[in-house]
């Protein structure tokens, strides 16, 4: 305790005690008030610890923008830095651009629109409605002489239009997988009433091909879920909804299943219901007067594949065939059309489905596609062996480069980017 000092010049007067500290830690003494000991001044309180706190702040700020700058600039070297774009074989490229069968075509399609219809299409079963035999008249030899109805030109002027159209435009570009939300989607959505966009794809699209490992699990309900889910060539789904799902909004067949149609009452073709729209690309030039007719009678839009995107999905196909070829047998790309009979072959109708749902969809699911030992090669037939103008295996090779190396996949436009796809078997 401090020492109490008693005033001794002043007895009368009030005693004043001063407090003189004694310090007990020497090294932290501090003079209170030099200049009157009478008063006590208190303590002033240490900043030491709001540096401390101040110094803590800057460094978690300094911390936190050096990692945001260092992510920032990962980023921008992610953008900046792409990964290498892979070189193609230029005489593989070169050998699949080639169609074997183009100038045989071309001159069917000017027989066709110079009117020669008779020949290997005499017994066409979807003409004889506007066909009949005059027997009061006949021909030199004794045959009675075919008349037409005035209907069968009204169709003929109408196939002859869309024949042109469409041979005129059947050419190589790219840039059609880009157009196909505008060719497909939009006139679908102006049928159904909808707004139309025209950039917005399908959220989600499910491909059903036909094969028979479909049988060999319940993915009826996955398949349901998509928004919307396409079929190919009519497939039954009675009985196999299970298995396949029941849910239908694209029927995509090719022209072949349409002629048969039109053998029918009213080109009937809608085992998925009336109002479900139908795509078809074209097998036989023949085969638009089955178009002209059919359209007629359609509720649901009835659409044919550009011919462009017909060109592109060829070369696609032929790449794959062509590069199998080489590097399973060791022979030369001259020799690919005598095992493929290169002037028929062509790509099958899931290939162009798939590569469809490439530039309509966001999201792509491929189910009932391949084939197993055990399983027939439709689901719903009894048919195992394959169609020989198809390759595949080739077109499997495709399907896992869009699933696992999209970036390797040939004629492909930059500018299109291929959606997620997930191949279910």
């Amino acid at each position: 305790m401090p020492k109490s000092v008693e005033n001794q010049d002043e007895p009368n007067s009030q005693s004043i005690k001063i407090c003189t500290p004694i310090y007990f830690w020497p090294h932290l003494a501090v003079p209170i008030n030099p200049f009157n000991d009478l008063f006590v001044l208190p303590m002033k309180r240490s900043v030491r610890p709001l540096f401390s706190i101040l110094l803590l702040i800057v460094f978690a700020t300094t911390l936190t923008c050096r990692n945001a700058v260092r992510h920032t600039f990962e980023l921008e070297k992610k953008v900046l830095i792409q990964p290498p774009k892979p070189v193609f074989n230029a005489t593989l490229l070169r050998f699949a651009a080639v169609d074997a069968g183009e100038a045989e075509a071309k001159k069917e399609i000017e027989q066709l629109l110079e009117g020669n219809l008779l020949g290997r299409y005499r017994t066409f079963a979807s003409w004889r409605r506007f066909n009949h035999q005059d027997i009061r008249t006949r021909t030199s030899v004794g045959l009675p002489v075919m008349l037409r109805s005035p209907q069968f030109y009204r169709y003929w002027l109408d196939f002859r239009r869309v024949l042109s159209d469409w041979s005129r435009n059947k050419r190589f570009h790219a840039d059609v997988m880009l157009d196909l939300v505008r060719l497909v989607r939009q006139p679908i959505d102006r049928h159904n009433g909808l707004v139309v966009s025209e950039q917005r794809r399908y959220s989600s699209c499910a491909v059903v091909g036909n094969s028979g490992i479909l049988l060999n699990s319940n993915n009826g309900a996955l398949i349901d879920s998509h928004e919307v889910v396409i079929r190919l060539n009519n497939a039954r789904i009675e009985s196999f909804s299970e298995k396949v799902g029941s849910k239908t909004n694209i029927s995509f067949v090719n022209s072949n299943i349409l002629h048969f149609c039109a053998r029918r009452d009213g080109c009937f073709c809608h085992p998925y219901g009336l109002n479900v729209p139908m795509i078809m690309y074209i097998c036989q030039p023949l085969h638009f007067f089955d178009y002209t007719i059919c359209n007629a009678f359609h509720k649901a839009p009835l659409l044919v594949t550009d011919p462009r995107f017909d060109v592109l999905c060829a070369r696609i196909v032929k790449y794959y065939s062509l590069k199998r070829f080489v590097e399973e047998t060791g022979k030369s790309f001259e020799e690919w059309g005598a095992v493929h009979d290169g002037s028929m072959f062509h790509y099958s109708s899931g290939m162009q489905a798939i590569m469809l749902a490439l530039g309509i969809c966001d999201k792509v699911s491929v189910f009932g596609f391949g084939k197993s030992d055990s399983a027939k090669h439709h689901y719903h037939t009894n048919q195992k062996a394959e169609l020989g103008l198809h390759d595949y295996p080739a077109e499997y090779a495709f399907y896992h480069d869009l699933v696992e190396r999209p970036q390797v996949i040939p004629f492909l436009s930059e500018k299109f980017k291929i959606p997620p796809v997930v191949v279910y078997q």
